[in-house]
């Protein structure tokens, strides 16, 4: 890949705060001779980050405005109404706009002109283009989930943007050289004959891209330390003339990493703040919380880094607003502070609506498009604590599909394991009709399927994993299913087993919790050296969650899309039954008493 640059844009002009006072008329010479009190100017920094394919404030899996318990907004329709309030208030003044990444994956509009009619073969622009370049942003920083669908696809949608899209520690692993626009100088006019400000702005992406996307990614790029990046560029924007220097990173402020150390750590903004001197300020994203203000001193120099990260998918968008002043010939930040505001205080704009009307109605009718009858209803809402067809579902298509890609192999002999995970509470098929979108709301990642040979100690050692989700509750505490998981461990991070019988004692330390673990039906025990082949989607062989004993070479991968996979069974039986499914092989206890 060669690096990428996004086309020149208008200046951000700006105008001076109100100029200093002068000395009084008819005051005693002492007082005529007075310093002048400095000229003020100022710049606010707007921020978005996580915005996952939203453009409408719209629910593709309800098929509803979206909605949720604190009556949120989503979309870049919204945050375009929130940008311009603040540019009409700030008319005159400087004011630019960012983001730091996960742009083009998450909702089935975003997936619709990626898999269905994918802009790399259309010629499409991308809706997030299109909403995006009309919201006028700066830069944008690449986060890991631009990945997702493929380098020509990425490289497809930086070019239809109308700024540049940044990532300076995705290297080229051929050249060496970044394989995307590292930063950019901003020329920034504060008005009323004031020299130009200029302002840095450095993109930083996951590392995780290396594991999460590896099969887009190995070979092409690698990604380096964000800390590290952070200290080489940063020297050389300032000795480039940044007068301000900001970065636009797409990872947290925990320093803790969902994978193991063999990577460069996933969350390291307060990191970056505390250990690279020269920073002003970090707007950061990737673990979808909101962080209105947090100030990190830098070690070295004692001065505060502003943070600030903006929630996801357009809820939110933060505003920095710094003020200058100018000193011997140089820009002095005085003071800096951020705020956070509420997309749900605003309406859609019209123009950002209007130009993704057509990918959003047609997105619309592709996932009302019904693929099969229910004959019952069927909930992921006890998923997590109790085995439930809707997953064994997932779990029996990705078996069928891999012991019928192997049949004729020498693994055909192998009984077929398959993991799923409860990716959504709210997920139902109802009874009757199902449609595109009760599947995709079931299955809500671009996941693909693969199978590895595991034996019998390796699936012991996964589930045993996987049991950490759970919290410890002794023989005869109070168990309340909405507390019954450790906050730390996502949901997606728990996986069930099909096709073993296991039992979790949820009374027993994270480690010795899988109390019984036999061969379907028959109740003999699974032994440490029997061999079986696991399905399981590609962010997990990829190692993904750091699951043990998966991340090995795969024996399929045909880089079939599961979500696909669910909806082709369908449409192949025309009907969704758990009597053609449903096996019940999980449960949780204390003692060898079920819980539930």
């Amino acid at each position: 890949m060669t690096p990428l640059t996004g086309p020149s844009r208008r200046q951000v002009l700006a105008g001076a705060a109100a100029a200093a006072a002068a000395p009084l008329v008819g005051a005693a010479p002492a007082q005529a001779h007075r310093p002048t009190k400095p000229k003020t100017y100022d710049l606010t920094v707007l921020g978005t980050s996580d915005t996952h394919g939203n453009v409408y404030n719209w629910d593709y899996y309800r098929d509803a405005e979206y909605d949720d318990s604190a009556h949120n907004d989503v979309g870049v329709a919204k945050l375009a109404s929130l940008v311009k309030q603040i540019r009409t208030e700030r008319r005159g003044r400087a004011t630019l706009v960012l983001d730091a990444g996960d742009t083009i994956q998450g909702t089935s509009l975003a997936t619709y002109y990626a898999k269905q009619e994918p802009i790399t073969s259309t010629g499409e622009t991308h809706p997030m283009a299109r909403a995006m370049n009309i919201l006028d942003y700066d830069a944008v920083t690449l986060g890991n989930h631009e990945f997702n669908y493929g380098l020509p696809l990425l490289d497809k949608w930086i070019r239809q943007l109308g700024f540049p899209a940044l990532a300076a520690n995705a290297v080229n692993e051929r050249t060496g050289r970044p394989a995307f626009t590292p930063y950019l100088i901003k020329k920034v006019s504060l008005g009323h004959g004031a020299p130009t400000l200029r302002v840095g702005i450095l993109g930083l992406t996951n590392p995780g891209t290396a594991i999460w996307d590896r099969g887009h990614v190995e070979g092409r790029l690698r990604f380096e330390d964000m800390v590290a990046t952070a200290a080489k560029w940063v020297p050389v924007m300032r000795q480039r003339g940044a007068d301000v220097v900001l970065i636009s990173a797409h990872g947290g402020d925990s320093g803790t990493s969902s994978y193991g150390p063999e990577l460069p750590n996933e969350n390291p903004c307060a990191m970056i703040a505390e250990q690279v001197p020269g920073i002003d300020a970090i707007l950061f994203g990737h673990a979808h919380a909101e962080v209105v203000e947090r100030f990190v001193v830098n070690a070295r120099t004692g001065e505060r880094v502003l943070m600030s990260e903006p929630s996801k998918w357009g809820q939110r968008l933060t505003r920095m607003d710094f003020t200058l002043e100018r000193d011997r010939g140089r820009w002095q930040i005085t003071a800096k502070r951020a705020t956070m505001l509420n997309s749900n205080t605003v309406p859609e704009d019209p123009k950002v609506l209007a130009a993704v009307r057509g990918q959003h109605a047609k997105t619309v009718a592709y996932v009302n498009q019904v693929v099969a009858t229910s004959a019952v209803e069927l909930s992921a809402a006890e998923s997590r604590y109790r085995d439930t067809p809707i997953l064994d579902y997932i779990n029996k298509v990705q078996t069928d599909t891999v012991t019928a890609a192997l049949a004729g192999t020498q693994y055909a002999n192998l009984p077929v394991l398959s993991i799923a995970a409860p990716f959504s509470r709210t997920a139902v098929f109802p009874a009757g009709d199902v449609r595109i979108k009760d599947v995709a709301g079931l299955y809500i990642y671009d996941n693909t399927l693969e199978a590895v040979v595991v034996s019998g100690a390796e699936v012991r050692a996964y589930l045993e994993y996987s049991a950490k989700y759970f919290r410890t509750f002794g023989p005869g505490a109070p168990v309340d299913p909405a507390q019954i998981n450790d906050p730390a461990v996502p949901d997606y991070n728990y996986d069930t087993v099909s096709g073993v019988d296991y039992d979790i004692d949820i009374s027993r330390p994270v480690g010795q919790r899988i109390t019984s673990l036999t061969r379907p039906g028959s109740g003999t025990p699974v032994a440490d050296n029997d061999q079986f082949v696991i399905a399981v989607n590609n962010y997990r062989r990829s190692g993904g969650g750091n699951f043990p004993g998966i991340v090995k070479t795969q024996i399929y991968n045909e880089q079939q899309e599961i979500r696909q996979l669910l909806i082709d069974w369908a449409q192949a039986k025309g009907s969704i039954d758990p009597a053609d499914f449903f096996q019940p092989n999980w449960r949780l206890v204390r003692e060898g008493v079920p819980v539930f």
